[in-house]
């Protein structure tokens, strides 16, 4: 395929599956994404046992949604550059490092924002 050419696009539907493939493959493959969806659905869990407002809700799922697309494309990166690198590399190595460090300033600043939003959440009901 061509850069910028509408000649041999897969459909939306194959471009969707495609999509999903590669979720699934993360899944088998990566711990980490695993743990996250585990923190996801605590996350969830805790929003309806404490009755978000929509506004929380947002916050939430949108916070939650930023830190899987960053550990999904920290996989991605990760496995260009094993196929581009198979031999270590100190900058292979670097380039991954950097994309993990990338997930790991997201997800720390996801969860000061989760308690934010959960202690305002406890704060309100509870107070």
């Amino acid at each position: 395929m061509i850069p910028g050419s509408n000649s041999d696009h897969p459909s939306f539907k194959k471009s969707f599956g495609f999509a999903l493939q590669g979720f699934r493959y993360t899944l088998a493959t990566e711990r980490n994404i695993r743990v996250m969806l585990g923190g996801a659905a605590f996350a969830v869990v805790m929003g309806l046992v404490l009755q978000l407002d929509l506004v929380s809700w947002a916050i939430v799922l949108l916070c939650i949604g930023c830190v899987l697309a960053a550990e999904l494309m920290n996989t991605a990166i990760e496995t260009v550059v094993d196929l581009v690198s198979p031999e270590y590399h100190p900058l292979a190595g670097h380039a991954k490092d950097i994309a993990a460090a990338a997930v790991y300033v997201l997800s720390f600043l996801v969860a000061v924002v989760g308690v934010c939003v959960f202690a305002n959440a406890i704060i309100s009901k509870f107070m």
